[in-house]
């Protein structure tokens, strides 16, 4: 059953979310702390490069199946244009201030 991205449990995933599903890359580079970096199946990658390609260019869109960790990491149903649709996992670290400083993502 997936759970409505309006009920996440923290905010800054769930705006993180939102911005994706929205197709929103403004919204989305504001989530971020400077200096933020993500991870793809184990491998860092350039977060610019990759947010553009795997998300924003490729209509990327999550539905989250389940929360864990405070709301920290999703298990979800992700679809873009480029790899269609996949079961992924996603984790999250969201500093002080609110924002995410890294986020990591791999099938699951």
């Amino acid at each position: 059953m997936t759970i409505q991205t309006t009920r996440l449990s923290d905010p800054a995933v769930r705006a993180f979310v939102t911005a994706v599903n929205n197709h929103d890359r403004e919204s989305f580079m504001e989530l971020l702390a400077p200096g933020a970096t993500m991870a793809d199946d184990g491998s860092d990658r350039d977060l610019a490069d990759w947010v553009d390609r795997e998300i924003f260019f490729s209509h990327g869109h999550m539905r989250v199946d389940s929360e864990s960790n405070d709301g920290r990491s999703l298990v979800a149903h992700y679809n873009n244009d480029t790899w269609g649709e996949m079961r992924t996992r996603w984790s999250f670290t969201v500093d002080e201030d609110g924002r995410i400083s890294r986020f990591e993502t791999g099938q699951a």
